[in-house]
This record gives structure tokens, sequence and C-alpha cells, in this order.
């Protein structure tokens, strides 16, 4: 090695997983694994399959790698399990931490924290699968009171808006509940914002203060009432405007609220917070995703892309975040 020149970083490149997102991440993983610098980097795809088999025993990553690079979403990716594997093999890894994973997930509890910092949220409440079986008349008279048609169910954690339905009548939320009890036994029934999709991501340098925004993204779903699993991941399911159609100030105050969620949930690395702008200006953020998909229709690489950061730039500075405090 020649004198001054730095020593590849050793990268496994972690994707797939007993998630409902489990191709995604694939898709994902071998995208990260062709774009980052063979100069740079000695990297090898680890997949975990459907059962949560790992390719690769975490040991031998520990032995054979510098750093753990997580393209990973949902359940067992995004939610600390994984996080929490590798911590206890010391094996560094990209993106947020098992705590803050966790908590992101967890949509009710997070957006909580946010409404406490100042961000809007929309009117959010609660129910487990046992309210749901023994007390639904409680349920339906709490739905009354509060809320008023349509309003949205959707898993309580769960990613890429798996299980979310927009509830019209009676009969609609009967068969959401029936669906979103699948993915878990939470669910969150929430008021349904009619308005402008948008989408921030954030990235940091590995401290806190580092966080900066990167173009918001306005989101068109062609074939769907809204941005559902199809919109994101079926080629041409929307249409991306980088940066969104609002005024400056505007764009501003959307890359604020998405820098104020990153740091408030203590997110590191990378983030993309969800929002929908209602037709009066007011931002509500729908949720703060720690992994974001990195796959050719993903938003975050695109977003990057549009403000002069490639693909392949974009994966040194989320490793350079998580090799931070390591170097």
């Amino acid at each position: 090695m020649a004198t001054g020149q730095k020593k590849k970083k050793r990268i496994a490149v972690i994707s797939g997983g007993p998630s409902t997102e489990h191709e995604v991440s694939i898709r994902g993983g071998e995208k990260v694994f062709s774009a980052l610098h063979k100069d740079l980097y000695i990297p090898e795809q680890i997949h975990i399959d459907v059962r949560g088999n790992w390719g690769k025993q975490p040991h031998h990553i520990a032995q054979d790698h510098d750093l753990a690079f997580i393209v990973m979403h949902g359940t067992y990716g995004e939610d600390g399990t994984i996080q929490s594997i590798l911590d206890t093999h010391n094996i560094p890894y990209t993106g947020s931490d098992a705590m803050v994973s966790a908590l992101a997930m967890n949509k009710f509890v997070s957006s909580a924290i946010l409404r406490r910092v100042g961000i809007s949220v929309p009117l959010t409440f609660l129910v487990t699968k046992y309210e749901w079986e023994w007390k639904k008349q409680e349920v339906f008279d709490k739905i009354k009171h509060y809320l008023h048609y349509p309003f949205v169910v959707k898993p309580n954690a769960q990613g890429s808006s798996v299980g979310v339905h927009i509830i019209r009548s009676r009969g609609d939320l009967e068969h959401a509940m029936h669906d979103v009890l699948k993915h878990g036994d939470e669910v969150i029934i929430q008021k349904y914002i009619s308005g402008m999709e948008l989408s921030c991501g954030v990235l940091d340098h590995g401290w806190r203060g580092s966080e900066f925004a990167l173009l918001p993204i306005e989101i068109v779903p062609r074939n769907s009432q809204f941005f559902d699993y199809s919109a994101k991941y079926v080629p041409m399911g929307s249409e991306e405007i980088i940066p969104a159609r609002v005024p400056d100030y505007k764009l501003r105050e959307i890359q604020r609220v998405a820098i104020l969620a990153h740091r408030t949930l203590g997110a590191r690395g990378f983030s993309r917070t969800d929002m929908i702008m209602a037709p009066d200006g007011k931002l509500f953020v729908l949720e703060l995703n720690t992994i974001p998909g990195l796959t050719e229709e993903s938003l975050l690489p695109k977003s990057a892309e549009a403000g002069g950061i490639p693909f392949s730039k974009l994966l040194d500075l989320v490793i350079d975040s998580a090799l931070f405090e390591k170097e």
C-alpha cells in the first residue's frame, strides 16, 4: 500500500429479512453493493432470508468487516431488531441505533414526541387488538366523537405504507381492521389530511448539529389515492417533483421541520420525513423513516441527486457518519 493511501473499509451490505419489504430490501442492497466505490471499500452482500436466517453469521461479520450497511425496512430491519443483534457483536452499522429505530417505528409514540416540540401531526389515537375484539363499540364511539369520514387506519409499526387504508364507511373500517391486525396488535386511527404529499430527506455527519436537509419532494401518485406501497415501488407509480412546487419560504420550512424531526427522535446518518401540506399551507408530519429506501425508485437518492449528491457520494456520507466516532 502506498504511503498515505487509506486502507479500504470492509463493508457488509445487509439486506432482505422477514418483513413485507423483503424484495425491496434485496433490490436496494444490490444497488448499494454495486454503487460502493471499489477503490474505497471491499463490499460483501449478505442476505437474510424471509425466515430470519443469515447468509453469514454475525460473529463472522464482526471478524471480517469494519461496518454493516443496513438496507432493510420495516419489521426486523427498521424496528431495532437487527441493530440490537449487531450491537451484541460490536459491529458498527449505518443509520440510527436500536432504541431510536424502535422509537421511530412506533408511529403513535414518535408522533407524540414530535408534537411536544411543536411539530404538527394529525389527530391520532391507538387501538389494540384486544380493544377491537372486546370493546368494539367503545372504539366506534371514540371515532364518532373525534373524527369524521374519511379517516386513516394503519399499523402502528410498519413501513412503506403497508396496510394503510382510507376509511369512508363502517364497512371500510371492518375490512381495514381485519387487514391491519395481520401486521401487528396495534392500530393507528388518524385524521385524514387532504393536501400535497411531501417528503424531505436529512443527512448528517455523525454528530448532533451537523444535520442538513435535501431538497423537498412533492409526490403525485399516478394510480393510487395516496403514496402507498405501489406508488412507492412500482416503476412510474408516482411522479416525484424536485424541488416541490411551493414558494421558497415553504421549502425552507419543510427542511426545518425535517431536521427538527431527525434531531428530536435522535436519528443518525440519514432519515426521510413524510408530510402533508394542507390547503392552508399548514404542514403535518406523518412519520420519520430511519432507513429510507435505496432502490432506483426511492426518494432519498433522487433528492440527493437533484441537489448535486450522486448515489455513490450519498453512500460515502452515510458510511462516514456511521464511522465518525470509530475513526
